[in-house]
């Protein structure tokens, strides 16, 4: 089943020369991906996860989501959809510095208004799935920076989003812990068949996609699908 539809998407960016970063890019993400874009800087990668993922607009063309068209909605409804619909993972973190971790999990749910027990049940269960069981009294300054991604695929995937985009999520991660937080990501991506899509140029996470969508100045030039085994 189809969870993201794009079609003949494009962002252009208007100056003394015109940048297509994304020009008319067509593709289908199925539930249960587990997807890198690849290509250099400037090829279009990140501009397109952010599009997705409804963080920046498109110049023409359309995103759906489970049917829903992403690029009609008006701001108010684009950020309640993001906040129901989709999780993200960023190479900054992004944690809230004076919360804890289990407050950084719970921290969207509250936007949700979700009540307190369900909210400290999931954020619990997260953190243990992503092997913080424990740390979850730790400030984002008292932990490394695998531990502080981590707390973000937990926050991430608190909300029980749809689909979770990850633009550069290990590039300032040592091999250990890229490791560590793949090994967490494909075993999420396994047992509750959670969609990844990736924006990245790091071959560690490349190694581990069974989908490897390949962008040059703006345009999809390669589309490979693997099997489970080989990209594992």
């Amino acid at each position: 089943m189809n969870i993201i539809h794009i079609q003949t998407l494009s962002k252009t960016y208007d100056g003394v020369v015109e940048v297509h970063a994304v020009d008319n890019v067509s593709l289908s993400i199925e539930q249960g991906e587990f997807t890198a874009i690849v290509g250099p800087s400037g090829s279009g990668k990140t501009t397109l996860l952010n599009m997705i993922g409804g963080l920046d607009s498109p110049t023409s063309g359309h995103i759906k989501v489970e049917g829903t068209d992403i690029t009609s909605l008006s701001k108010n409804e684009l950020i309640d959809f993001r906040l129901q619909n989709i999780g993200f993972v960023f190479q900054s973190y992004n944690l809230i510095p004076v919360l804890t971790a289990q407050e950084n999990v719970e921290f969207v749910m509250l936007l949700q208004k979700r009540n307190k027990e369900e909210r400290h049940k999931r954020t619990m269960e997260l953190l243990e799935a992503v092997g913080l069981g424990g740390l979850q009294a730790k400030r984002p300054n008292q932990m490394s920076g695998g531990q502080q991604q981590r707390v973000a695929v937990a926050r991430a995937l608190a909300p029980k989003p749809k689909f979770i985009l990850a633009d550069e999520p290990t590039a300032n991660l040592d091999s250990a812990s890229t490791a560590n937080l793949l090994d967490i990501m494909l075993e999420l991506n396994r047992k509750e068949n959670i969609t990844f899509l990736f924006s990245t140029h790091d071959q560690r996470v490349i190694d581990r996609a069974r989908r490897v969508i390949t962008l040059e100045d703006g345009k999809i030039v390669s589309d490979v699908t693997r099997d489970r085994a080989n990209a594992e």
